[in-house]
Parts: structure tokens; C-alpha cells; sequence
């Protein structure tokens, strides 16, 4: 009898990835759920043995599902595939029943790996897997699965150098004009006044500029993270923002070019605005953007007054030379 086994994950182009990575001769049959409420239905229903489950979903995240598990002691297995690598993520997910933990994108040995770790491999030799359906997977969904794995490697390291746990969203990612920028920062309060600075970048046949869009009511507290003296300090907050975004920016660009097979340069970063809004900042500097794809990242600090926004405006000119890159993802 097959296996069930269940991918959980928003993402079609993560699930595409995770099913072609499994074992050939496995006898499974696999079901699977764009969210974590539809996991929790295919898991009760008796379709998800072992699960393979994503941490950032929409109407429940990958934590909800684990405390689910628990709370109704479901019979599953369950090995989380995420693209948040932090320590704390980890340890959260092992404090709610996970097995253990992959980061994604997965590969077909280190799933092999952890399957024999734990014996699950056994369970279902001998078989050809169970034909799953043909998933589609455009190019929307896998950019925006390269920036929420991208996203990950840079909360890792703002996470690791302030010892915090970086509560991630899941991308925001649009091909949209100029004029529908401030649209896409939804996470970007109207009251609120931002700091911004931005910093260019360009690679074979790719170029673009990112935005650090920092609220201002979060200088104090990153400052006192980051050890700085006279937080309040007009110098000091110049000097938060340029060292977040040398983090955020730096990381999350080496995510993508790591996925995409691409090297970026970057250029000094420049002040956009202070203690401005972003309608106000965007309409400024409108002659730098027109047609562009749009990658919005909304990073908060669990336990802290802070939040910042990433933006990465690529150019339209960018657009043939991504769509080819990640066509190879979609193979």
C-alpha cells in the first residue's frame, strides 16, 4: 500500500521542487496544499504520514500546523522545509514536534539523507512512486519562491548578529509601474514617517536598486541592539540605517544570486529621504523607476519596536534575462 505523503507549501514552484526530489523507487502517493489549513484537513483525512511542510504560508503558517499536530496528537511525521534558516526557527519547530529541519531549495541528497536518518526510507522501498499531478508553476510563483528563500539567508545573519528572532512575511512580488509603488507597501502604515536609503546593484544582463524603507520609530531600539551610544543621535541613526541595509541588502542579493547562478556588484549607498512618507519619497524619486519588478520583503523583530522594509526594484530591461534564469528553475 502507498505511502501518503503530504507537501505543504505555498509555493508552486517549492512543491515542484520537493516532490522531484524524493526517492524513485518509492511507493508513495502524494497529496498536496497550498496552505496550512488545507494541510490540516489532508493530514486528518489521513493523506500525510509524513509531511513535508513549509514555515511562511497564508491562512496558517507552518507553526500553526505543528500545533495542531500536537494539540489533536495526529499521526504524522513531519520534516519542515523552510526557507528561514534562523537558529530560533529551528529550535521552535523541534519544541513543537518536527522531526528535523531542511532549508530550502531542497536537493535530492539531503532529503535521502534525512529519510535513512530516521528510517522513514524503509517504509515505502520497492515501488515506483504513485504519479502525482502535474503541477504548473509560472514565473510570478517562482520569483517570489527565490526571494522567500533569498529573505531567509538575510534574516539569518540580522538575526545571528543581534541575537533576535526575524519574524518573516511571505513576499510581495509584482511587475507594476512607478505609480504603483506605494501600493505595494502594505505593511507601511500612512502615519508613519520612514527613513530611506537605497543602493544599486547590476549583474550579467540584470541590474536594479534597493530600498531600505525604515520606520523611524524604530531607530532607538536597533540602535540599543546593535550596542551604538546616543541612540537619538542624528549620526547614530544614519548609521543604523547603513549597517541594516549592508546586512539586508548584501544577504538577500547573494541569496538570489546563489539560486540564480548570477554574481551582483553593488554600488555606495545613497539617502533617499529622512523622517519623510513614503508617498512622499516615491513621487521624489519617481525618475529613477519605471516599469519594474518589485520583490517587497516586510522584516519585524519579535519582542522589539521594529520594522523595516526591503524593496528591490529590478529594471524592466532585467525582465528577459530573470525570465530565462528562472525558466531553469522550472524545468
Amino acid at each position: 500500500m502507498p505511502l501518503p505523503i503530504l507537501i505543504c507549501d505555498d509555493s508552486a514552484l517549492a512543491r515542484k521542487q520537493m516532490a522531484r526530489t524524493l526517492p524513485k523507487d518509492w511507493d508513495v502517493d502524494i497529496t498536496y496544499a497550498t496552505n496550512g489549513l488545507e494541510g490540516i484537513e489532508a493530514i486528518r483525512a489521513g493523506k500525510g504520514e509524513v509531511v513535508f511542510l513549509d514555515l511562511n504560508m497564508p491562512v496558517m503558517d507552518g507553526y500553526q500546523v505543528l500545533e495542531a499536530i500536537q494539540k489533536e496528537d495526529l499521526p504524522a511525521l513531519v520534516i519542515v522545509v523552510s526557507g528561514d534558516i534562523q537558529i530560533k526557527a529551528h529550535e521552535r519547530v523541534k519544541s513543537l514536534g518536527a522531526l528535523d529541519f531542511i532549508q530550502k531549495p531542497v536537493s535530492a541528497d539531503s532529503i535521502s539523507h534525512i529519510l535513512q536518518e530516521y528510517g522513514i526510507l524503509e517504509l515505502a522501498q520497492g515501488a515506483e512512486q504513485t504519479r502525482s499531478p502535474m503541477i504548473k508553476v509560472d514565473l510570478r510563483d517562482a520569483c517570489q519562491e527565490v526571494a522567500n528563500v533569498a529573505m531567509g539567508r538575510a534574516a539569518d545573519l540580522l538575526s545571528k548578529l543581534l541575537n533576535v528572532f526575524v519574524k518573516l512575511p511571505i513576499p510581495n512580488v509584482n511587475v507594476l509601474e512607478v505609480s504603483e509603488l506605494t501600493m505595494t507597501l502594505k505593511a507601511t502604515e500612512e502615519q508613519s514617517t520612514i527613513s530611506a536609503l537605497c543602493q544599486g546593484f547590476i549583474g550579467a544582463g540584470v541590474a536594479g536598486e534597493a530600498l531600505l524603507l525604515f520606520h523611524d520609530s524604530s531607530f532607538q531600539d536597533m540602535a540599543k541592539l546593535m550596542k551604538l551610544e546616543n541612540p537619538e543621535d542624528e549620526q547614530t541613526e544614519l548609521e543604523v540605517m547603513i549597517d541594516t541595509a549592508n546586512v539586508l541588502i548584501g544577504a538577500f542579493l547573494n541569496g538570489i544570486s546563489e539560486q540564480l547562478h548570477m554574481k551582483f556588484s553593488q554600488s555606495h549607498p545613497v539617502v533617499l529621504g529622512r523622517h519623510c512618507s513614503v508617498n512622499n519619497l516615491i513621487s521624489e524619486n519617481s525618475d529613477k523607476w519605471n516599469r519594474t519588478l518589485a520583490m517587497e520583503i516586510n522584516y519585524r523583530i519579535e519582542d522589539h519596536d521594529i520594522q523595516c522594509d526591503l524593496l528591490l526594484l529590478f529594471t524592466e530591461d532585467s525582465l528577459p534575462t530573470l525570465n530565462y534564469k528562472l525558466g531553469y528553475l522550472l524545468d
